[in-house]
């Protein structure tokens, strides 16, 4: 089987689901080769997986629409894929995946070749008004349409496929990897910025720095527990577009905020923290979610999404987003409850444990695959 991956600009969840998936095929016998932007492959090495068995290709689909280049996009990407000839073309993203449908439907079958099959995982929820949200519904209606299978990381998003036609909607499974075990001393293996080592409660937060994951909520909900002693630290680990008016924003609020960019000692930061909060307005299956439920933090979060199908009930606390009260009241409850926080700390270790693994990934997205091109 040959499996062709598509992807657009991506900075992070998406692109390292490829990742796994095309290494996971390429390490089964599959002939996988990714095609998308030449800076994902340089932030992602697609073109080094599993010793250089996948190929990578460039093509410049880009993160918001642009006629001419769509336009592009779609000519080269019909040439690559009717030379290529895979068996699935497996796209990820509602651009992506409707820019590979149009591509398609300009690949002529031959007696040796059919059309590759085509899978769609549909990662994120449109935005909701405005031209961009009217682009994407029409690009909803594309992969709905054209798709063979489309494949979602949340229920929101499958009810949406499916409202608007889709013939085979299904879950897709997107893990966390793995983290090898934290040695106890290695949550002081790099301090954190302006405190070497902080001995108040740490309420930790990752992610990109952009609208959807909610920091301003956070930081608002901050102001809530300052008259706690000690005085819990904050710490929000991450880069993005929104940074310098977030430090703003607590700066006007007085919090003493540490924000710690890009970190690679995410797990050792997640056992040293006393809760982690995720206060996003939209989720699909975050894998920061995943690592937090695997390393047994008491876990405060908003219900939106994918988000309570991974913590369920009982593994962490829920709340509304964008309710920075409620947010607050949540992360002072586990804070102050001893018995609630240990609690938390048990069920998200029991659910750590049920989540899919990679490999778990890679079986189900092959099934896929042979039920989609009528193999076994």
């Amino acid at each position: 089987m040959k499996v062709a991956f598509v992807l657009g600009t991506s900075t992070g969840g998406t692109a390292r689901h490829v990742r796994t998936l095309a290494a996971g095929c390429a390490a089964r016998g599959v002939t996988a080769g990714v095609f998308g932007p030449e800076q994902t492959d340089r932030d992602f090495g697609f073109s080094r997986l599993a010793g250089g068995q996948v190929s990578f290709t460039p093509v410049d689909i880009a993160d918001r629409p642009r006629v001419t280049r769509d336009l592009r996009a779609i000519r080269r990407l019909r040439r690559l894929l009717a030379a290529w000839r895979p068996d699935v073309a497996h796209a990820h993203g509602l651009r992506a995946g409707a820019l590979t449908a149009i591509a398609l439907a300009f690949v002529r079958p031959t007696v040796y070749h059919p059309r590759p099959a085509l899978v769609v995982t549909v990662h994120n929820a449109p935005p909701a008004g405005g031209a961009t949200g009217a682009v994407y519904r029409v690009l909803e209606r594309i992969v709905a349409g054209r798709a063979d299978s489309v494949l979602c990381v949340s229920p929101d998003l499958e009810q949406r496929m499916r409202a608007v036609g889709a013939r085979r909607v299904g879950r897709a499974l997107v893990p966390a990897a793995v983290p090898a075990a934290v040695p106890a001393e290695a949550s002081a293996a790099r301090p954190l910025p302006g405190e070497p080592a902080p001995d108040r409660p740490l309420v930790l937060a990752v992610g990109r720095l952009a609208a959807q994951k909610g920091f301003g909520t956070l930081l608002e909900a901050a102001a809530g527990w300052r008259d706690l002693r000690p005085e819990p630290l904050l710490v929000i680990a991450g880069e993005g577009p929104l940074e310098a008016s977030l430090k703003s924003e607590a700066a006007r609020l007085g919090l003493d905020t540490r924000f710690a960019g890009h970190r690679d000692d995410i797990p050792a930061l997640l056992a040293a923290a006393a809760v982690f909060v995720l206060p996003s307005t939209w989720e699909g299956q975050p894998l920061i979610l995943q690592e937090a439920l695997r390393a047994g933090v008491p876990i405060v979060a908003t219900r939106v999404g994918g988000t309570p199908v991974l913590t369920g009930e009982d593994a962490a606390v829920l709340v509304p987003p964008g309710d920075a009260r409620r947010l607050a009241d949540a992360v002072r409850a586990v804070l102050t409850d001893e018995v609630l926080a240990a609690r938390l700390r048990k069920a998200a270790a029991a659910r750590g444990h049920t989540l899919p693994s990679e490999d778990d990934a890679v079986t189900a997205a092959l099934a896929e695959y042979k039920l989609v091109t009528g193999t076994r």
